[in-house]
């Protein structure tokens, strides 16, 4: 049976972000007094208090580069969340953010969107549709109200 995962922004893409942002911007720490900024560092909501940062981040431009894709006009880069100092990383429960409708967003491995679709929550059966088509090589899960890129789902 084939399982997902929901995949934070790595470590190593963590310290860059933490230095030069994917738009060329220094990363400006602040606390949350708050809380409940969707952290994708590790895939929780922010605690009021915490030290965050809002960066901007082009996880379809880092995929293709490691993969070779050449995204074109689908690169985007917008804004997330982060811890502003290195963090535990995520705790695997489920899939995150998940109390609010999602976009699930489809890329073939030439790094083009494929379609997407509309979901209540993240769950195995919207990631089970998506890769149901073999041309989709990752998912990329994102809000709703402010199109913001949530965190990566590929096949294990």
């Amino acid at each position: 049976m084939t399982t997902y995962t929901a995949r934070p922004i790595t470590p190593e893409i963590l310290k860059e972000l933490r230095s030069t942002d994917d738009a060329g911007r220094r990363m400006v720490p602040v606390t949350d007094e708050e809380g409940g900024a969707p952290l994708r560092c590790c895939l929780r909501r922010g605690a009021p208090g915490e030290r965050i940062a809002l960066v901007s981040y082009a996880p379809l431009r880092r995929w293709a580069a490691r993969t070779g894709a050449e995204p074109g006009a689908y690169d985007e880069q917008g804004p997330v969340f982060i811890h502003a100092e290195e963090c535990a990383g995520p705790q695997p429960d489920g899939y995150p953010f998940a109390g609010a409708h999602r976009t699930v967003r489809r890329y073939s491995a030439e790094g083009h969107i494929l379609g997407g679709e509309l979901v209540a929550a993240p769950d195995d059966e919207a990631f089970r549709n998506a890769f149901d088509d073999p041309a989709v090589a990752l998912v990329h899960v994102r809000a709703v109200e402010y199109g913001c890129f949530l965190y990566e789902v590929r096949r294990d």
